[in-house]
């Protein structure tokens, strides 16, 4: 049940496996591509689209999980709370829809809109559009009165201007082996990171690259039931462990460990990151509970499981960072 070929490159990647240095080539190839298009940008040979309305990029600069995602619910909601009319915009990976820019509606499914929007909109209740042209879907969220937008995933779409970027870092994976792609995990060369506004690390950085940054925490938040129904709370849990979990993110790893530190005994069974769940991989005739990650349930409410459970989890950033961030969107 694992992610295959490239989750095994992907792996390799990160721990620095020899058997990469042949692509190094390759990689300064890819390095000189991104760095003709981020100078055509810079010099105004390419044009962003810029929003008359403040548009903040949550990203990241390697591939594979971060808890990117979960920062950008933690932003939708505080800024609903501070008075602003926020917005989210996704670029949809995974989904495929008749027409764009696809406005997420509570019956609009993750096979349209793609896993991460269908799990934003139900978590932050606030509006969220998928299209792959991004600054044809912030005119859609400005015609839904949005007075500042999130982009989900958007540091490396050049075409939207931005008034703050933030980058989301694995603390525990940090930036694998410092190589770009295809010899390593890295989108863009690791000196980007000097020019984002922020870096958050997302657990306990081991990582000296990552240099100045913020620190959060992804904090399991309760339990609910796969077909609906209210939250549970976290512990006691509301099944007999041992159970089987189930995770198709970037990183499952993350999942299982935060099981572990749950106390919760489990069976992994871990695939590629936005997997298409059918019936038959949710069949255990064992009679244990199945649980998974909010961000797979999305594309399994629909299917057969006998007794499934969802792990709800919410990124708790540091005070400093919440202090630095109210401070610049005050000067915005």
């Amino acid at each position: 049940m694992s992610g295959g070929v490239g989750e095994r490159w992907l792996e390799a990647a990160y721990a620095g496996s020899p058997w990469l240095w042949p692509l190094r080539p390759l990689e300064a190839l890819y390095r000189r591509v991104v760095e003709r298009r981020t100078r055509a940008y810079a010099e105004g040979r390419r044009q962003a689209w810029q929003a008359p309305v403040p548009v903040v990029v949550v990203g990241n600069i390697t591939l594979g999980g971060t808890g990117k995602s979960p920062l950008v619910a933690w932003l939708a909601r505080h800024l609903s709370e501070a008075g602003w009319r926020p917005g989210i915009l996704s670029r949809g990976y995974g989904g495929r829809s008749d027409g764009y820019p696809l406005r997420v509606e509570a019956d609009t499914p993750a096979s349209a809109c793609g896993d991460e929007p269908r799990m934003l909109a139900d978590q932050t209740d606030v509006p969220v559009v998928v299209d792959p042209d991004r600054p044809r879907g912030a005119r859609r969220l400005l015609e839904e009165g949005c007075d500042i937008l999130l982009a989900d995933d958007g540091l490396q779409h050049l075409p939207l201007g931005r008034d703050l970027e933030l980058v989301v870092v694995d603390g525990q994976r940090g930036l694998g082996n410092g190589h770009c792609l295809p010899a390593g995990p890295l989108r863009e060369p690791a000196e980007r990171l000097a020019t984002v506004d922020a870096v958050v690390v997302n657990g306990v950085p081991r990582d000296a690259a990552l240099g100045d940054h913020y620190r959060m925490a992804l904090v399991p938040a309760g339990w609910r039931p796969l077909g609906g129904g209210e939250r549970r709370a976290v512990t006691p849990s509301p099944f007999v462990a041992p159970v089987h979990a189930l995770a198709g993110i970037g990183r499952p790893a993350r999942f299982f460990e935060t099981l572990e530190g749950l106390g919760i005994a489990h069976w992994t069974h871990a695939f590629a990151d936005h997997h298409r769940f059918t019936d038959a991989d949710l069949a255990f005739t064992d009679g244990h509970p199945l649980v998974m990650t909010a961000k797979d349930a999305v594309k399994c409410r629909d299917l057969k499981a006998n007794e499934a459970w969802v792990l709800e989890v919410e990124a708790v950033p540091d005070p400093d960072f919440v202090a630095w961030l109210d401070e610049r969107l005050a000067s915005l």
